[in-house]
């Protein structure tokens, strides 16, 4: 299948609970492949293996979506409400983006556009302020692609985790 075509054949859609095991496969294995080839110095335990792939807890406090191509999930990316448990939006009225992935065989397609558009559009109608997210320091492609999309640096919410350094980015949706 041509790259470029995997868009518009995806269909996004909320996942549901045959879809866990799948996504939490997808986001292990994107966020591993993808940080071993950019930033090698990092390194996934295997309770950060295990938080990835508890997508049933994700579902419970926060709305996952993923992206269909011919009947298998190649993307996903969640939407926490503001106050939403787990949620790391540092400002109020705030929806949190988190775990953008898509299959490693169709990176570079394109396919988290819709992702994004469709997450965007459901803050909108949530009628939050802002959706704020949070980038791994040294990522500078994915942050590339947020601020590509309007989404503007905020250090005021970064996170020093024990063991990664996550910078603040947010998109303003209203004054």
């Amino acid at each position: 299948m041509d790259l470029k075509e995997v868009v518009g054949r995806a269909v996004i859609r909320e996942a549901r609970p045959e879809d866990d095991a799948a996504v939490g496969d997808l986001l292990v294995e994107a966020f591993i492949t993808q940080y071993a080839k950019k930033l090698p110095e990092v390194v996934y335990t295997e309770e950060r293996k295990r938080e990835l792939r508890d997508v049933a807890s994700r579902r419970k406090v926060a709305t996952v979506l993923v992206a269909e191509v011919d009947g298998g999930v190649c993307g996903t990316v969640a939407l926490f409400p503001p106050g939403a448990p787990g949620s790391e939006a540092w400002l109020p009225k705030a929806a949190d983006l988190r775990g953008l992935a898509t299959a490693v065989r169709f990176h570079g397609s394109g396919l988290a556009r819709p992702l994004l558009d469709a997450a965007e559009a459901l803050a909108r109608r949530w009628d939050v302020d802002a959706v704020c997210l949070h980038v791994r320091r040294g990522a500078e492609g994915v942050a590339r692609m947020y601020m590509n999309r309007g989404f503007v640096r905020e250090p005021a919410g970064d996170m020093a985790l024990p063991t990664v350094y996550l910078e603040a980015y947010v998109m303003r949706l209203k004054g």
